[in-house]
């Protein structure tokens, strides 16, 4: 065989060259290989490429949701968005908490590297709102209140990546401070923000449970703004990394590393070449990832919402590019492989229970532990029973069930009248003390409250009763209040 004249080239170059026909993957000369110098196709439509990463919850238990942030920040940094950029929300408790068995650290994965590092402070502890979040996202510096007061500063050809990570439930979203997230509030702001002109398109990622009734029948489709969520509309998502689970994190952590959704497509991302894989190739294979091996009851339903159109786009467009994924394969795999993971409202008492078996027996510290626990699980009854008994005492015991639990059908907003959910929930609050974030689950029993035309003073009054038992400045477990 005749050596091609090649000494020109670099090795590796002519050694690839040589086994082309062998190894065509390697062959960097083969059509369909990108190499690190160049330019796909869309580059010079590419306007400036922002991202808001928002992590809604705080303390150790939910180490995870910080953990899924800061790795989407290190995940878009490698990809060449600017740090003025990307414009971060988390309450930052973790890093430096106490139980962090590596001070200063956060990790995503068992074997996964520190994730903190260099993450922007930008909106933090009490600063960390859903106020601010719309005020950064429509681009308002006027509106921010504390923080660093970066906003999204986009103009009419960029793009924006949003991406979220906490606890949810049928149409609220978590936020360490309230008033949480409320569905109807958040469409209204990305509609308001389409009509000004000042982006070309967006992509939301979200996590949470019921996470899909937040667009369910409310996300317009010419917003140019696609979005997919963890969960259907009555699900829960999943925390996955755990204690106790395959693979574990390492030995000293007591709380979940991850979220299955959002492992899914951080992972899928660091795996793939973002020029050559498309957002609906990442869609199919985050949504078989996360459905578990199509297991369920132990896995959810990612849904898609808004403009299909941006599907056959580039991830590239959204999430950067970073060079050394240059010859990473193009089509995502299947994603099915099976991974341990725990519902999100239970992490809570996992983490709980993992404390305990961790403190000294007969320590003060243990029957303290022991004691968070009986009053989280007692608490959580206590919600749980006050919510079936004001159905029982609007609707009759035989209604009253089926009249909370109802369902609607798919493509159907949560409630008829948004403005009407909010003071339901203070009504409740008020007798019978906060939801918390488990307490979440209930919201749709509060909508249709509302879709049944019952009025806030009967629901106050229902609700006086069915609290009636319970003392006057009993606080739950958390501390953080739900109502708006």
């Amino acid at each position: 065989m005749e050596i091609p004249k090649v000494a020109f080239f670099p090795l590796f170059l002519a050694l690839s060259f040589l086994a082309g026909e062998a190894f065509p993957a390697k062959n960097p000369f083969q059509p369909g290989i990108v190499m690190p110098t160049e330019k796909g196709p869309d580059d010079d439509e590419v306007g400036t490429r922002w991202a808001v990463l928002v992590a809604g919850s705080k303390g150790y238990g939910n180490y995870r949701h910080q953990a899924d942030v800061c790795h989407a920040y290190q995940l878009l940094k490698k990809g060449g968005l600017k740090e003025e950029n990307i414009v971060v929300f988390m309450f930052d408790d973790i890093a430096n908490s106490e139980l962090n068995p590596r001070p200063g650290t956060i990790i995503n994965h068992p074997q996964g590297d520190d994730l903190y590092a260099g993450v922007p402070k930008d909106y933090t502890g009490e600063n960390v709102t859903a106020e601010n979040l719309y005020a950064v996202i429509m681009g308002d510096k006027a509106a921010v209140k504390g923080g660093s007061g970066k906003v999204v500063a986009s103009k009419p050809n960029d793009r924006i990546f949003l991406y979220y990570s906490d606890h949810g439930g049928p149409g609220v979203l978590g936020m360490p401070n309230m008033p949480f997230l409320y569905a109807m509030d958040f469409i209204e702001v990305l509609k308001k923000k389409h009509a000004t002109g000042t982006y070309k398109e967006m992509v939301i990622y979200v996590e949470a449970c019921e996470s899909g009734s937040i667009f369910e029948g409310i996300m317009p489709k010419d917003l140019n703004i696609y979005v997919t969520t963890a969960s259907n509309a009555q699900e829960s998502s999943f925390g996955t990394y755990c204690p106790g689970m395959d693979p574990p994190p390492p030995p000293e952590y007591i709380t979940c590393l991850g979220d299955l959704y959002s492992v899914a497509w951080m992972e899928d991302s660091e795996t793939h070449n973002l020029k050559r894989e498309t957002v609906n190739q990442q869609y199919k294979a985050v949504k078989s990832r996360t459905s578990n091996g199509n297991t369920f009851a132990a896995g959810s339903h990612v849904m898609e919402y808004g403009s299909h159109g941006i599907k056959p786009e580039k991830l590239y467009l959204y999430q950067g590019f970073d060079p050394a994924s240059v010859n990473l394969p193009p089509p995502p795999n299947d994603g099915l492989s099976r991974m341990d993971v725990v519902n999100q409202r239970d992490a809570e008492l996992l983490f709980l229970w993992h404390m305990y078996k961790r403190s000294e027996n007969r320590s003060t510290k243990k029957a303290a532990i022991l004691e968070e626990i009986r009053k989280t699980v007692t608490y959580r009854n206590h919600l749980d029973g006050s919510i079936e008994l004001v159905g029982t005492l609007l609707f009759g015991p035989k209604n009253g069930p089926d009249v909370l639990n109802k369902v609607r059908e798919a493509g159907s907003p949560l409630v008829d009248d948004w403005q009407c959910l909010k003071p339901m929930v203070r009504a409740f609050e008020g007798k019978c003390g906060s939801l918390t974030q488990y307490g979440m689950k209930h919201m749709r029993a509060f909508a249709n409250i509302c879709n049944s035309g019952i009025s806030e003073a009967t629901m106050e009054e229902a609700s006086g009763v069915a609290c009636a038992g319970y003392a006057a400045g009993n606080s739950s477990p958390v501390t953080v209040g739900f109502s708006a």
